[in-house]
């Protein structure tokens, strides 16, 4: 039994042969390898395409999705170990992930990080949890990574540009009112290393810089292919020679908790939306986001709507990814 929590824990080989996969089944028609097999999908997040995707992917493939949401239709879990329970949740994840196991064939969860302390946020806590008592496979559907849109843009970007290797990813940090999660900028920063592409993560500041983890994993990919990581403030820079242009908002990591002290920073930082005056330093590259995505916030409708964007065909892509991998992993083939 083997759990798909991060990219980290595959091989290029192993994702190079998931992304086959879901060419092959995107390519159709597919059996339904999956039939009598079942799947948990535990929200403790909001979803339009992760939980659409998941349930309908699992449809497609013969099997049956169930979806809980803790708090709402399910009862709310603890995740302390040695505590006395005597507060909201009414029922320990050692609980849930052994019943649902009896229960289903594999577990797929959505826990966004508290956004308060990074260095315990990093730990990953629930779907760790998860996991470590789980007797079935467990799928991260977002936590702090976001492997499963890992997949579904490396997916696009082999159909639109081919072999990626020496190709150029400028990850673009972009304004949002709000602080975000780090998670979808960790994942396509760590799938375009692996990839060997040439990474350039576009920020307003050095706070904007993303944990060391993903970083160094990121420089040591990049290192062994012979591609190169570059950290730039400098907007110019980072768009210069991209071939695709990925943008996200993220939260500056050392401001966790204290957001009225990025604020000014954020603020201050506008002018990182992506437009077309940005999109022109580039040799036409592709345009895409992971969504959802807020319009002349984020990103103008001129780019979002131009023939060279691809969010559409990147979320599209959610499904035959997601399709590949439970088909694999069910059928304990990773």
């Amino acid at each position: 039994m083997r759990h798909f929590l991060s990219t980290l824990d595959y091989s290029r080989a192993e994702i190079e042969a998931l992304l086959a996969a879901a060419r092959a089944i995107k390519a159709g028609p597919h059996a339904q390898t999956l039939a009598g097999k079942s799947i948990a999908l535990v929200f403790f997040n909001p979803s339009l395409r992760t939980r659409t995707s998941f349930e309908l992917g699992m449809h497609q493939l013969g099997g049956k999705a169930i979806v809980l949401e803790p708090g709402k239709g399910a009862w709310p879990i603890e995740f302390d170990d040695g505590v006395i329970m005597d507060g909201e949740p009414e029922e320990h994840v050692r609980e849930v992930a052994r019943v649902l196991s009896r229960y289903v064939d594999a577990i797929a969860v959505r826990a966004f990080p508290k956004f308060q302390r990074w260095d315990v946020d990093r730990e990953d806590r629930v779907i760790q949890s998860f996991a470590r008592h789980a007797t079935v496979p467990v799928i991260n559907m977002e936590t702090i990574t976001h492997p499963c849109q890992e997949l579904a843009l490396a997916l696009t970007l082999q159909e639109k540009l081919g072999d990626l290797a020496g190709k150029k990813m400028c990850l673009t940090w972009t304004y949002h009112p709000k602080p975000l999660n780090t998670a979808v900028a960790n994942s396509a920063l760590i799938i375009a290393a692996k990839l060997g592409m040439d990474v350039t993560l576009l920020c307003p500041s050095p706070e904007y810089v993303l944990d060391e983890r993903y970083m160094s994993a990121a420089a040591e990919y990049t290192r062994a292919a012979g591609r190169s990581l570059t950290v730039t403030h400098d907007i110019e820079q980072g768009y210069r020679g991209a071939d695709i242009v990925y943008a996200k908002s993220w939260g500056a990591l050392p401001y966790f908790g204290r957001w009225d002290e990025e604020k000014p920073i954020r603020e201050a930082s506008k002018r990182f939306m992506v437009d077309a005056a940005k999109m022109a330093m580039t040799p036409n590259a592709l345009f895409s986001h992971c969504l959802p995505v807020r319009r002349n916030v984020k990103v103008t409708d001129e780019v979002l709507d131009s023939p060279r964007a691809i969010h559409i065909d990147e979320a599209e892509n959610r499904l035959h990814v997601q399709k590949a991998l439970m088909d694999a992993l069910l059928r304990g083939a990773l």
